[in-house]
Order: structure tokens, then C-alpha cells, then sequence
């Protein structure tokens, strides 16, 4: 994987919340939907986190809430001054309201609803929304949106990155369906890897590579601090995000693809990959299982625990592999990865207590971040 520069460049200007594009929401949706045309019928969606009048997410539901099928669509919003960016101009949507209130709108969250043809033009659409203050400020923790919540079917948002282990634990306290973006690097949080583990939550559609074009928010960009960007047809700035990836409890068609894996006698032999053909599959001296060091080199025929890299996660198939734990850290030491002796640290003092290790000619070898993984019998 990418390293995440972007995002980290982002966090440290103190700026984490990017707009997600249109075009990126509908081709995730579209491969549930193909999966399962009622994922959404009858249900009640709730996009928390979502600023309502600039919101693709918004946008998108509203515009196809009759072909989704949807009982009502629920839409919350931030108060400005809650916000790390305070560069804020109201819409006409918002000015042009007879609920318009220029003291409450920076101090208020605000919620959109959406549940009928409300100006009688025969079709429910983006038109139809209906909007007013919250009582507080629109944080997801308080006990407004707390509520919406418990009264939600499926949770779909971009949340700020820096609250996406609270978010969704907030999420997965109530039981709620889910579809939300964040890091990549969240895989291996200690809220998060567990519920993959267990096959309660994946990632979604789109492929790990390549990040996410996201749209800036309106006074938070530096295009000295940013090498690749570009200007959209509407004057939205979009920065290419590495590291965003979707996590989801809704099922999908692609995660129900197995590998096509070849032997290891003809990985050996015909692996694209030279260190495979060179090196092999070497065990790891703290753990009874061999390194693969690419997801498309593992073998089909070994049945014992192998560590694969953690961009395998984008790949699993639940009906193909069991993963049995993460080899990082803590969750490492929860597998039982033996501490490092001070001689080994010696030879290399990257060596960390938790991970893995082999030995290459003499030397102790740490690889890449990995994950223990299980043909299913």
C-alpha cells in the first residue's frame, strides 16, 4: 500500500473531513445493489457528518430515492463552530429558508429529511427535502443524532478520519448496518481488526489501489503543500487521498470471489515475483507459519497458517480463508510472537516485540505488516 502522504499532510494542517465525489458514491452503491437490488427497499438511511448542502452523499440518495426504494432519508450536519475550518458562506437553500437564523446556523447542527413529495410534482426527490436546527450542535455523540441513530436501518458517511474508531463503535453499538469510508491504516486498529476477523465487517467494493479523489473543503487547501491536484467542471478542487478505503457490513459480490492461486510447486517455478522463485516461502522463527510476501503468491495447496501482507484484507474471501490474527503489536503478542532477544536486536534493530521474523542468511528478517491467514478446510 501507498504511503498515506496526503492524509497525513491533511491531519497535521489540522484538516481531516474531505467531500467525497458523486461518481464515487454511485459506483460503490451500484455493486451492492447488483449484489442485492433490496439492500436499501423499506429502509431508513442516516448520513451523519455530512454538511446536507455541499454533500454528495446527500445529493445521492435524494436523487435516487425511489429507484433505491427508500422509507426515509436522514441528513445531519455540523454546526460551523464545531468545525476545524471556519471558512463557511450559507447556500441559497439555507438564506433563502424562512427558518434562516444567521445567529443558530453557526452555532446549531442542522437536520434534512426526506420521506415524500412534498411539493407535489409527482416524483421524491432532492426538491422535497425538508430541513431545521437541531437543538444542539450535530456532533454524532449527542443525544439528538444518538437518537436518529437507534431509529436509522443503514449508516452511510464519510466521517473525520481522526474520529473513526469512536464512529464506529458508535456505530456498532447499535447494531446498525454501515457503509463508510476511512484509512486504510484502521485495519489494524484494536476496534476494528477484531470485527474482521470475525467476518462481522469488510471492506467494500473498490480496490485498495490507487486512493480516492476527494473534493477539498473550501478554504482548507495549500497548493504549495499538495503536488497533484485539479479543478472539476463546478471549480472544486480534487486532491487524490491515498489510503481511502470503504468498510461495510452490507454484502457485496466481489468479496465472495476466491482467489486464483497457483501451486506452491509452480509458484516456484512461474511466480512473477523473483524473491518468490529465489527465496521460497521461509518460516518464521517466532511463529509456526511461512511468509508470503504477495497475496497472489500464496499457495494453493498449504494447509498450515501462512503471514500475508495486509492488503490481502482487499482480496478475502470468507469462504476461502480463515484469518487468524494480526501480527502486529499487541494483537502480535496476543498470538503468542515470542520478544525479541537483545542479540537479535542487535543484528537488527527494527525487530519489534509482536511481529514476525525470520532468518536470512544469519539475519534476523522483520517483514511488512502482516496478517495470519488459513486455507478453509
Amino acid at each position: 500500500m501507498a504511503n498515506n502522504t496526503n492524509l497525513g499532510a491533511a491531519k497535521a494542517a489540522k484538516n481531516d473531513e474531505f467531500y467525497t465525489q458523486y461518481a464515487d458514491i454511485q459506483k460503490e452503491i451500484n455493486a451492492y445493489l447488483e449484489y442485492n437490488p433490496d439492500t436499501f427497499r423499506g429502509k431508513v438511511v442516516l448520513l451523519p457528518c455530512d454538511d446536507p448542502e455541499w454533500s454528495n452523499f446527500t445529493r445521492f440518495f435524494a436523487q435516487n430515492f425511489e429507484r433505491l426504494g427508500l422509507k426515509r432519508l436522514i441528513s445531519t450536519s455540523y454546526a460551523v463552530e464545531s468545525k476545524k475550518y471556519k471558512n463557511y458562506q450559507p447556500t441559497l437553500f439555507e438564506t433563502e429558508s424562512p427558518l434562516f437564523d444567521i445567529d443558530k446556523t453557526r452555532i446549531k447542527g442542522k437536520i434534512f429529511e426526506l420521506t415524500h413529495d412534498t411539493n407535489q410534482n409527482g416524483c421524491i426527490d432532492i426538491d422535497d427535502i425538508e430541513w431545521h436546527y437541531l437543538d444542539d450542535d450535530g456532533d454524532f455523540r449527542s443525544k439528538e443524532v444518538c437518537k436518529l441513530r437507534d431509529e436509522a436501518d443503514i449508516i452511510v458517511t464519510n466521517p473525520p478520519f481522526s474520529l473513526f474508531r469512536e464512529f464506529l463503535t458508535w456505530i456498532i453499538e447499535a447494531k446498525k448496518e454501515f457503509l463508510i469510508l476511512g484509512n486504510f491504516n484502521a485495519i489494524h486498529y484494536k476496534e476494528v481488526f477484531p470485527l474482521i476477523r470475525d467476518n462481522k465487517i469488510w471492506t467494500g467494493n473498490k480496490r485498495f489501489g490507487g486512493g480516492m479523489d476527494m473534493i477539498m473543503p473550501k478554504g482548507t487547501f495549500d497548493p504549495s503543500k499538495v503536488k497533484k491536484y485539479h479543478t472539476d467542471e463546478r471549480g472544486n478542487i480534487i486532491q487524490n487521498i491515498m489510503g481511502v478505503i470503504w468498510f461495510t457490513n452490507l454484502d457485496h459480490g466481489r468479496r465472495h470471489e476466491p482467489l486464483q492461486l497457483m501451486t506452491t510447486k509452480d509458484n516456484l517455478r512461474f511466480s512473477p515475483h523473483k524473491n518468490v522463485k529465489e527465496k521460497g516461502y521461509p518460516h518464521y522463527e517466532n511463529y509456526d507459519a511461512i511468509d508470503v510476501p504477495f497475496t497472489d503468491a500464496i499457495p494453493s495447496d498449504y494447509e498450515g497458517e501462512m503471514g500475508v501482507p495486509t492488503t490481502f484484507i482487499d482480496k478475502y474471501c470468507p469462504e476461502q480463508f480463515i484469518i487468524i490474527g494480526c501480527a502486529e503489536g499487541d494483537s502480535g503478542k496476543e498470538l503468542g510472537l515470542k520478544p525479541f532477544d537483545r542479540e537479535l536486536k542487535k543484528l537488527n534493530p527494527s525487530l519489534r516485540d509482536g511481529q514476525l521474523f525470520y532468518m536470512e542468511n544469519g539475519m534476523p528478517i522483520k517483514p511488512y505488516s502482516r496478517i495470519i491467514i488459513r486455507k478453509k478446510q
